[in-house]
């Protein structure tokens, strides 16, 4: 019995894969063995031969190999069952010049073959007496392989083929079949790569020889990586998406000859039907392995599952007080994803563009790679949406975003469904993720490079809080009272512009109830405190949220909402409302940004009296003065487009220091105005 242990998949890539043999005695299982190692035939062969390893560097797949011989004079039962239940591969020796041999392995074997079939074992016995002992003690999910090899091929003329090839086509737990000899070392090497390719490319998940065609499993796994592989989404691989997917896989570029057969093959464009189909006909011309290199490269395990190390990265560290947001190169990933699924619409007999939005097939489609749907109905009243209620770019992104923040893990998985790692080229998702610096480091250095800005909303029941999340994704009351309440969401995402940067700002509402607030209600970048103005007894929740000792108000214990800001140094109330025909104002969510991102410059003043510092940045910085100014600077410095007169000129010098000292001028007052404020 030629067999290979089954240990994990740490413990195979550090100890390798174990080989059995198994078989009547005198049909030459030790001989094959030493004859391997020695590389001659032996002139002494013991009952059994020692377990030997062969190093990964000189077999064909690079997987270190134990080989372990089988002895019935020397070995009992109980050591045969825990041999068979380490094994990756069982190879099954007979005797080609002998007819019992064969027999047994025809008559009595084929019976025991049936009855192991109806357990789901794939263990193959040559004398009836092993029969109880499998039926007993094996576990009837495992499934070994097994290899019929025929030895003594040099004592015959003729070939056992003829009798083995209808045992192996009515079991498939037959890998292959070989004749060789130990003696003239006749396919010796070739059986253990057999061995070898048998528990590495396995035939058994991927084909079912009965129905002779690709499993579910396997179906689905090729699939997905058509459809990621399928760069532009229009259900064919062109040549560039054929070269992309060769590179991927194999790591080497896909000839122009090679290329042309490929499209012979299929006899019109590579579809996914025509991909199936081609990995079809390589298992059933036994190059197996090539598939199996493509599922792996894809991270596919040998269950054909997404192994849970290439979905969960194992680098991703989080410290404490720090936050993951997407980084560039990820955007640009998620934004080809959202583009390749954003179809053009066809109407008539005219075309029309992009929508910029996902339609409910067009998010099917792009999670079709899934398997589950990753974003439930709530996801609509997270993000912004069109006016038919479909999610928007900016909308899309922003959940991406959203969902980062909150759970960098499942982000890291849902990325490894789309083949982000594949697509961009890159070791890892986790390369599509910044893990922010230590908020206290950002408020030592009085900056920060954050990009997302968590903002907790209290207040008491009826407040308003829900309007104030969907007022942020531009909805009005009118729009806000079509929502079902079960598809409610308690988070709010979306960009505002904080001197001329784009930031996410994420909304959280909290639970009224302050007596159980968790740590992640109160971990937060800023908080907004909503009370209802028409209601004397709205602002009680929000005093009491912020310092629980608090005596009662003006309108129960005798302070207005603006004195208690005031006491507490807290900027003054801000009116809000969603109840208008146009878009709500973002006036007030850009000032949250604002402080979230500058809490050490306490600015007090949140109006919009174009007298404080906020509002003369943003208005000098929206000014058309500095539009002016900086499309000049961009065509002059960057597109080079001054000729050799305007260098030349003494009044473009003259302009040009003059536009220097302007700038420098108001960058000292507004440095000098910020310190003041502060």
């Amino acid at each position: 019995m030629f067999h290979t242990r089954q240990f994990t998949d740490a413990e195979q890539d550090a100890q390798g894969r174990e080989d059995m043999l198994v078989g009547e005695p005198k049909v030459g299982k030790t001989s094959l063995i030493m004859s391997l190692v020695s590389e001659e035939f032996p002139t002494v062969v013991p009952y059994r031969a020692e377990e030997i390893t062969i190093p990964a560097d000189v077999t064909p797949e690079r997987v270190p190999t134990h080989i372990v011989d089988y002895s019935e004079a020397e070995q009992t039962d109980e050591q045969l069952f825990q041999e068979i239940s380490k094994a990756n591969v069982i190879c099954i020796v007979y005797s080609v010049n002998n007819k019992t041999s064969i027999e047994k392995l025809t008559v009595t074997f084929v019976k025991l073959l049936t009855h192991v079939s109806l357990i789901n074992l794939s263990i193959v016995m040559v004398t009836s007496h092993w029969l109880p002992l499998i039926n007993d003690n094996t576990d009837k999910d495992s499934r070994v392989p097994l290899i019929l090899v025929g030895n003594k091929s040099d004592l015959v003329e003729h070939s056992s083929m003829e009798t083995i090839l209808p045992i192996m086509n009515r079991h498939s737990e037959i890998e292959t079949c070989v004749e060789c000899s130990a003696k003239n070392l006749k396919n010796i090497s070739e059986l253990f790569y057999y061995a070898q390719k048998a528990v590495l490319h396995p035939t058994g998940p991927l084909y079912c020889p009965e129905k002779k065609n690709m499993k579910l499993l396997c179906v689905k796994a090729l699939t997905r990586i058509f459809k990621v592989s399928d760069l532009d989404n229009d259900g064919i691989l062109n040549d560039n998406e054929l070269n992309f997917f060769q590179r991927t896989s194999f790591n080497i570029p896909l000839e122009s000859q090679a290329l042309e057969d490929v499209k012979n093959v299929v006899r019109k464009n590579l579809s996914e039907r025509s991909f199936l189909f081609l990995h079809t006909l390589f298992i059933q011309r036994g190059r197996h392995e090539t598939t199996w290199t493509v599922l792996r490269r894809f991270g596919y395990d040998d269950d054909l599952e997404l192994n849970q190390d290439y979905l969960f990265p194992r680098e991703l560290k989080l410290p404490p007080d720090c936050t993951t947001e997407l980084n560039h190169n990820a955007y640009l990933f998620l934004q080809s994803v959202f583009d390749k699924h954003d179809k053009p619409i066809t109407n008539f007999s005219f075309h029309q563009d992009r929508d910029c939005a996902l339609s409910p097939e067009e998010m099917k489609d792009l999670f079709d790679v899934f398997p589950y749907m990753p974003w439930g109905p709530d996801v609509h009243n997270t993000v912004c949406t069109n006016d038919q209620g479909w999610i928007t770019y900016q909308g899309y992104l922003s959940q991406w975003t959203l969902t980062t923040y909150l759970d960098v893990q499942r982000c890291l998985e849902y990325m490894g469904y789309l083949g982000y790692s594949i697509v961009a080229e890159q070791e890892s998702q986790a390369a599509g993720v910044t893990v922010t610096r230590d908020k206290k480091i950002d408020l030592q250095k009085k900056q920060t490079q954050r990009s997302v800005f968590r903002c907790n909303v209290f207040g008491d029941v009826g407040s308003g809080k829900s309007g104030f999340l969907q007022a942020f994704l531009g909805r009005n009351l009118m729009r806000q009272n079509t929502i079902n309440e079960e598809q409610r969401s308690y988070y709010a995402i979306s960009t505002t512009y904080v001197y001329g940067q784009e930031k996410y700002l994420l909304l959280h509402e909290v639970f009224p109830d302050f007596d159980y607030l968790s740590d992640d209600d109160l971990a937060c970048d800023i908080v907004c405190l909503v009370y209802d103005a028409s209601n004397p007894n709205s602002f009680e929740y929000c005093a009491k949220v912020f310092k629980s000792d608090l005596p009662e108000i003006k309108q129960i214990y005798g302070c207005t909402p603006l004195d208690f800001c005031r006491k507490h140094k807290m900027p003054p109330p801000q009116s809000f409302t969603c109840k208008t025909a146009a878009v709500p104002s973002k006036d007030i969510y850009t000032k949250l940004t604002t402080m979230a991102m500058y809490p050490h410059a306490r600015l007090r003043c949140m109006c919009t009296c174009n007298r404080c510092t906020f509002c003369l940045c943003q208005n000098f910085l929206n000014s058309e003065l500095l539009q002016t100014v900086r499309a000049k600077l961009y065509a002059v410095v960057l597109r080079r487009h001054v000729s050799k007169a305007d260098l030349k000129s003494s009044t473009f010098w003259l302009r040009t220091s003059v536009g220097a000292t302007v700038f420098a001028v108001l960058g000292f007052a507004m440095y000098r105005v910020l310190l003041k404020q502060r």
